[in-house]
């Protein structure tokens, strides 16, 4: 059953402090766009009321990535909304994904299925528009309803990122093909499940849609609530580093034992003074050890690196090979690595720079002020990069506070990024891109 929305009027006892919210410094007012004509005219074709309600209707389904059941319902709501778009909608399979338990063994992680719509797969010029239907929120978590903070703001689990960006995408869609110019670019949509968790059951797909496009568009919310666009971006990797000692008591033979706990301190402690400009390396996990009168046989190092080069992530994972290696024999323990960069980098080059700028014109056009900056963060955007397409990854909604329960959404921004998205697609159509 769909939770019910629950409207907050911020007088109200128990409401939190204006103070206390995450944009009270940066006031609403400030985020509302001065509208040209060009902006009041393709507003009008947008239905920010329909939108709105199908954010509210799918914050209301629980799509924690591991939330196989409710990603289900949420990919056949998706279906049914995308069938109104030409083309066909394909619900795909995600890929086998591994890893690593709390005892050390390799296990299947299951993901949901991924939504695919293709429209005009012959057209001489096609672009890639990615979103995610998964949330950071299980289904266990206390976050499952929205609500009202302010007029124009809602609260709510994945408002912003991403369902909002999700309608962005099929209302701009729904725009475009009234175009004269439509029929010449054909387009993939590709809504994910797993993007949260970094996209492994769904990379190989991503690949596959990215390889020949002109360019693509993903809808992460904004990386700022004033609209400001995630510029160039670090890559992200995550590895489980298993070491395996071997038991003994604690008292009466401890020198038979090989902790593997005490190996597994002295690798935390490598990886950190191995730390550079280039890469931030953060161990943020131990599994493992066992009772007190015990030498622990097993520990599981669980470990995130951001490499800002495509070449630091290389280094790393040479580094790392020696330091498993060293640490095996000193410690005479097994070691085994699994995982990897799986996030490569992003870096803006020219034709990257072109999209940013056409985005931009088109704001413009708009009346909406469009600037970039770089960000820590990584998402789909990074490996459509890699496969050498032109990408702007953050044309969802505006908002903030995302991966939190403070996360909220700016409704204005629903129709705004739509028509901005709608103009966009627009220009490449016409042949503005190359």
């Amino acid at each position: 059953m769909a939770n019910p929305i629950v409207h907050c009027n911020k007088e109200c006892p128990g409401s939190p402090e204006r103070s206390a919210w995450p944009w009270h410094e940066a006031r609403l007012e400030r985020f509302r766009m001065k509208q040209s004509p060009a902006s009041t005219a393709l507003l009008d074709r947008i239905n920010a009321d329909a939108m709105l309600r199908q954010v509210q209707d799918w914050s209301a389904i629980n799509t924690g990535t591991a939330n196989l059941v409710g990603l289900a319902v949420q990919a056949r709501a998706l279906a049914d909304a995308f069938a109104m778009l030409p083309g066909e909608v394909e619900l795909v399979d995600p890929a086998p994904v591994t890893a690593i338990d709390a005892a050390g063994n390799e296990f299947a992680r299951p993901h949901g299925q991924h939504l695919v719509l293709r429209v005009r797969p012959q057209a001489g010029r096609r672009v890639l528009l990615t979103g995610h239907m998964d949330t950071v929120f299980p289904e266990d978590h206390p976050f499952q309803r929205t609500r009202w903070l302010e007029e124009g703001v809602l609260n709510g689990p994945g408002v912003a990122d991403m369902k909002g960006g999700i309608a962005v995408i099929l209302h701009a869609l729904m725009v475009f093909e009234a175009n004269a110019d439509a029929g010449a670019l054909g387009y993939d949509v590709l809504i994910n499940s797993d993007e949260e968790t970094g996209s492994l059951a769904s990379a190989g797909l991503i690949a596959e849609l990215a390889r020949g496009k002109l360019a693509a568009l993903t809808f992460e919310p904004s990386a700022l609530p004033d609209g400001t666009l995630a510029h160039a971006r670090g890559g992200s990797g995550n590895y489980s580093v298993t070491l395996r000692g071997r038991s003994a008591h604690a008292g009466r033979n401890p020198q038979d034992g090989r902790n593997a706990v005490v190996a597994a301190a002295d690798l935390v402690l490598r990886l950190k003074r191995y730390q550079n400009d280039n890469i931030s390396v953060n161990p943020a996990r131990i599994d493992g050890g066992s009772g007190n009168n015990v030498v622990p046989d097993l520990a599981i190092v669980r470990l995130n690196v951001r490499p800002r080069t495509i070449a630091a992530g290389q280094a790393f994972d040479a580094a790392l090979a020696e330091m498993t290696a060293a640490i095996a024999c000193e410690h005479e323990v097994a070691a085994h690595v699994n995982g990897g960069v799986t996030r490569p980098p992003k870096p803006v080059d020219a034709a990257a720079q072109r999209l940013f700028d056409l985005v931009r014109q088109c704001g413009e056009e708009l009346g909406q002020i469009i600037r970039w900056q770089s960000s820590g963060g990584v998402c789909d955007g990074n490996n459509i990069a890699a496969c050498g397409v032109p990408v702007v990854d953050t044309m969802g909604v505006r908002g903030g506070a995302i991966h939190s329960a403070d996360e909220y959404l700016i409704t204005a921004s629903l129709a705004e990024r739509a028509a901005l998205s709608a103009l966009v697609l627009g220009r490449i159509a016409a042949g503005d891109f190359t």
